[in-house]
């Protein structure tokens, strides 16, 4: 057999790999489920007990909604819990064997102009009771980071702070992101400092496959996208066991921040976001799936209606996407959806 009929037949095999995973993947469909009641941009999503549980919200004004809602999948039902007890939002959301755990965030400054006042404050939600409780606040005050539960610990990572000279994050003032990692441990009610991530960053998403934290996307810079931030297809891996980040994992497809994410059959899949430069400002319906198996990402049939600051998770077979804003920020419209957008695979 000649070298050049292999080097064809090796490629046909690895096409053929390729496709197979692909098709895998996209074995689903989208639905669309009882709407939002509250429609809001900047929500939260975690699934716990079977249900869908969505916090926070943003009123124009930068006014913290601290909505709770769950959501049934068996009934198709909404029906509104009790709410944060400290009205925030960018909070660090995750659930965490059965109670779902809420950190940092930003609040709206008690005396003068609106802004965000990052903040340390760390809860515990335990949807069969409906109460919160409050625990050991962070070490850092910081939010839009994300938080990922791996074995028996909770991670907080990444997020915006001020500047020294500053209180509050405005988007005419100095502030940045950071690479802050900090593990909490629910047994002791305790924190401590790990290892920075390598990139700094904010509004990113997170996910776990088989022991690892895989953070995607985000902005760099600053915490607003109308202003000082970039958006980055930045992927990277951090291994809590060994306290290590490993080296850059494949770029996204689409570049993005203000995500929503859930995880499925050991794929990540990261859905809507908003991006601004000079020449646009617009909102994605780009649903794409990163394989840490294979260290790459698939193009998935797209969301049907684009919109950012949405919250999502992952229930049994689907993914649920919720509300969230089909304009990006900044513009002065607020056009929150309603919209509960469902990918069920099959």
């Amino acid at each position: 057999m000649s070298r050049s009929i292999r080097l064809i037949r090796l490629l046909v095999l690895i096409a053929a790999f390729l496709f197979a995973k692909t098709a895998d993947a996209q074995q689903g469909k989208w639905l669309r489920k009882a709407p939002f009641p509250e429609p809001s941009e900047e929500l939260l999503g975690a699934a716990a007990g079977g249900k869908l549980f969505v916090f926070a919200g943003l009123a124009p004004g930068w006014k913290p909604k601290a909505l709770v809602y769950q959501y049934d999948p068996t009934s198709d039902k909404w029906a509104q819990r009790n709410p944060m007890p400290l009205p925030s939002h960018h909070v660090g959301i995750v659930e965490f064997q059965g109670k779902i755990y809420a950190f940092g965030g930003f609040v709206m400054p008690q005396a003068g102009p609106p802004a965000w006042e990052p903040i340390n404050n760390a809860w515990q939600y335990d949807p069969t009771t409906d109460t919160w409780k409050a625990l050991t606040p962070m070490p850092t005050k910081r939010g839009a980071p994300v938080a990922a539960a791996v074995g028996d610990k909770i991670y907080v990572i990444g997020g915006a702070v001020p500047n020294l000279s500053e209180m509050f994050l405005h988007p005419q003032r100095p502030h940045h992101s950071v690479d802050t990692v900090e593990e909490y441990d629910p047994a002791t009610n305790s924190w401590r400092a790990r290892a920075p991530m390598p990139t700094a960053r904010n509004h990113a998403v997170a996910g776990v496959v088989n022991g690892k934290i895989y953070v995607i996307g985000g902005r760099i810079g600053t915490a607003f996208i109308t202003a000082g931030s970039s958006n980055v297809d930045v992927v990277e891996e951090y291994d809590p066991a060994k306290d290590e980040w490993g080296p850059p994992r494949a770029k996204m497809p689409t570049a993005r921040s203000a995500m929503a994410a859930g995880v499925y059959g050991g794929r990540i899949y990261v859905c809507g976001g908003e991006s601004q430069d000079s020449r646009m400002m617009q909102t994605f319906r780009a649903f794409e799936a990163y394989d840490p198996a294979v260290n790459a990402w698939t193009v998935l049939p797209p969301m049907p209606v684009p919109r950012h600051g949405l919250a999502g998770a992952a229930i049994a077979n689907s993914l649920h996407f919720v509300s969230g804003s089909v304009q990006s920020a900044g513009t002065g419209v607020h056009v929150d959806a309603e919209y509960h957008d469902v990918f069920e695979f099959q």
